[in-house]
């Protein structure tokens, strides 16, 4: 049998078992004449049992309008984030914590994504790893107690902030007063 002619390759990001026709997905395959619902039947039925993680998937598509594609594993920082047990990363990576995961979860992450890091040794994933979570400003420990120690150090913190009333906002008055200031100045 000859050859497919390849007209595209589609990168895109789908939550799993749950592809629709809807934006990232129908617009992406739809562009290219690709059928989106056979495509959406084929990635569900696929990542079955990985629902809550988004997962980087591959299309290729052909010149004859078929397709096929590959589903890499999920990002590091989904993963990361999973473990950790946290909503969003820290906006300041380097000053403010914002969780912990043990060695061992590590280990764990960086045998999940070996097959798509440019090295293939472990501890060469754990380091990759392990850098993805520092900028993420989450820590890395040795042992689950330090992981619920620094845990309960964010959740304090988290919920002193959310008792300290808001720095009050400039009064409207204050601010129209500014504006016309600067209109009533000569040019």
């Amino acid at each position: 049998m000859a050859k497919k002619k390849i007209k595209a390759i589609i990168k895109l990001y789908c939550p799993a078992g749950q592809a629709n026709p809807a934006p990232p997905v129908g617009p992406a395959l739809g562009q290219h004449g690709l059928k989106i619902m056979d495509f959406c039947k084929a990635f569900n039925e696929k990542t079955k049992g990985k629902e809550g993680l988004v997962l980087p998937v591959v299309i290729t598509a052909y010149e004859d309008k078929s397709f096929t594609f590959i589903i890499k594993s999920p990002p590091g920082a989904v993963l990361l984030k999973q473990a950790a047990n946290i909503a969003k990363a820290s906006g300041v990576a380097g000053r403010e914590k914002a969780g912990a995961v043990t060695k061992e979860e590590i280990k764990e992450i960086a045998k999940t994504k070996l097959k798509d890091l440019n090295t293939q040794n472990l501890e060469g994933a754990m380091k990759t790893v392990e850098g993805t979570a520092r900028s993420m400003g989450i820590a890395v420990v040795e042992t689950q107690e330090e992981k619920q120690k620094i845990l309960a150090e964010v959740q304090a913190k988290v919920a002193a902030e959310e008792k300290a009333p808001a720095p009050a906002a400039k009064a409207p008055a204050e601010e129209s007063k500014k504006k016309e200031d600067k209109d009533a100045k000569p040019k």
